[in-house]
């Protein structure tokens, strides 16, 4: 057969041997291209297992443990992947008809990832742990009242004093901890459990090693999957922490590619990224604000000195200069990004210096040429325009400072500024309440219940009212907020709020910042727009990939 094709082909000129020759070749990448767009249309390029990604992180690890775990950002990252919350363990649940029970059915053979089952007794026991005033759990509000019993193995119930409408945040948000782990160990003694930095847990990843210098300082802890995890494996084998001492270091060695990637990126550092990367701004249900305490200082108890602070307050120029545009505004007590926030209250902008000065003119407050700072006389007494202000050692919040230093100083008010750390904050000026203005930020839990903020019984700590106000109408509101089921007619009751705050001016509400997280170019999988708290950038860690394959459709 061969040698009669060779025959045939040698009959022919050179001119057709040619011609035969590229029509061949045509027909081979003719072939070739078909048969690749019938490869390409017939299949589907999806996510292949494999890998390893390395987080890192400035700090370190201290409780990762849900039940203890406060503000450190690093604990509750590792708790967002090494934990699973009761929703996600639940098959379904059932509510009753007043809205004041709710019966959970969790799913079935559900594991510890040390091999135990995980069973009601263990959703018991986290609840009545974090009830236990001796454990001082940050989740002791959000579960103070409500009575829990076990029906079954697999069947609880949960009875609540009085309807609320955000009680599934509560599911979502409450992480399970192992009886059998914590279950000998006296409340007040669960800080020194060594299960703190070992833990043994539900979710995705599971615990493998830490890895520590000579002087004690963790520089690692690696997770690998959780081959009991109940959910669909991740398809990334190896995630990995590494802590670091400062920001400075942890860009280096993102630059130099021995981290994946890291988060809450500072605004300003990110040009010190020099290889290729994605960005993610995401937006956070929360709020920066400047505090009013009228109980400290009697002028702020004048609605029109309030009204002029918030009119020289130039928040697009925070935004700009302090966070590069990386920010958003704030304009009331529910975030713009949190559903309930009516921006037909608010105007676009209330910045006007001009305004603000017409505002305390016609309200009698003098300028005084010898310092500027404006005055007026009540009762014989000389009352000034000049306050102090507490600032936590927060970069970002004493260049805010600054800049309304100078907007304020335009209308003739003085400020005074006492920079103080997060923890003296904390543990005394927000317990004792002894300041005039303080620069704070709120939370929230991604709803628009914001009773703790603003609700006059939280004026005092351990409540969260830091503006101390006392409103009876918001009051009323804020209940009706929390209790009130349908949809329609708990927006009207957000837009009384929104309104009665807007017109009182409280406090000076200025910006939201967006939270940055960089990854590497091979991250795929990772496509989230705005997070309930900086951890649950992690929520869905187990559609995270860094390799591909290309499967045949179904």
């Amino acid at each position: 057969m061969f040698y009669l094709t060779y025959k045939i082909f040698s009959s022919f000129s050179k001119l057709e041997r040619r011609i035969l020759i590229g029509a061949f070749l045509i027909f081979i990448l003719s072939s070739f291209f078909i048969a690749l767009n019938f490869y390409y249309s017939a299949t589907k390029e999806q996510p292949a297992r494999g890998g390893i990604y390395i987080e890192g992180e400035v700090g370190q690890p201290t409780f990762i443990n849900p039940l203890i775990a406060n503000i450190s950002d690093i604990d509750l990252d590792l708790i967002e992947i090494l934990f699973d919350n009761l929703l996600n363990l639940t098959d379904n649940y059932k509510i009753s008809q007043d809205n004041k029970t709710w019966t959970i059915f969790l799913k079935k053979d559900l594991k510890w990832d040390d091999g135990k089952e995980l069973t009601a007794d263990d959703v018991l026991f986290t609840i009545k742990i974090i009830q236990d005033p001796d454990t001082r759990s940050p989740l002791f509000l959000s579960w103070q009242g409500i009575e829990v019993e076990k029906i079954g193995d697999s069947e609880i119930r949960f009875i609540l004093p009085k309807p609320y409408a955000f009680f599934i945040d509560n599911l979502r948000s409450l992480k399970i901890v192992p009886q059998h782990i914590f279950g000998n160990i006296p409340a007040a003694n669960l800080k020194l459990s060594q299960y703190n930095l070992e833990p043994v847990a539900s979710g995705p990843y599971r615990f493998k090693n830490i890895v520590t210098e000579k002087d004690g300082f963790i520089q690692e802890m690696s997770l690998i999957k959780n081959p009991l995890y109940h959910g669909n494996p991740p398809f990334i084998d190896n995630f990995i922490f590494k802590f670091y001492r400062n920001e400075q270091d942890l860009i280096q060695d993102f630059n130099t590619k021995k981290i994946s990637g890291f988060g809450g990126l500072n605004p300003q550092n990110i040009n010190e990224i020099k290889i290729s990367h994605k960005l993610a701004n995401l937006s956070l249900p929360r709020y920066y604000a400047v505090f009013f305490n009228s109980n400290t200082n009697p002028v702020l108890q004048n609605n029109e000195v309030r009204e002029a602070l918030t009119f020289a307050t130039n928040r697009a120029k925070i935004i700009k200069r302090v966070f590069n545009e990386h920010a958003s505004l704030a304009d009331g007590p529910i975030p713009s990004n949190v559903t309930g926030y009516n921006k037909d209250v608010y105007q676009n902008d209330r910045f006007s210096i001009q305004q603000a000065q017409e505002i305390l003119e016609k309200n009698g407050w003098l300028l005084n040429p010898e310092d500027g700072i404006r005055y007026k006389t009540v009762n014989k007494i000389r009352q000034k325009l000049e306050f102090e202000i507490i600032t936590p050692q927060i970069p970002f919040l004493i260049e805010t400072v600054d800049l309304i230093k100078d907007d304020w100083n335009k209308i003739g008010v003085k400020i005074n500024s006492a920079t103080l750390p997060l923890s003296d904050i904390s543990r005394e000026v927000l317990r004792t309440r002894n300041y005039q203005l303080l620069i704070f930020g709120n939370i929230l839990n991604n709803n628009p219940d914001v009773l703790s903020f603003w609700h006059s019984s939280e004026r005092l700590y351990p409540g969260l009212n830091l503006s101390l106000y006392n409103n009876k109408d918001a009051d009323n509101a804020l209940i009706n907020i929390r209790q009130e089921i349908n949809p329609d007619k708990r927006q009207l009751e957000l837009d009384k709020l929104q309104n009665i705050i807007y017109k009182e001016n409280p406090a000076v509400f200025l910006f939201n910042p967006n939270y940055i997280y960089v990854t590497n170019s091979d991250l795929l999988g990772f496509n989230a727009s705005s997070i309930t708290t900086p951890a649950h950038r992690f929520e869905k860690i187990a559609e995270w990939h860094l390799k591909t394959e290309r499967r045949f459709a179904n």
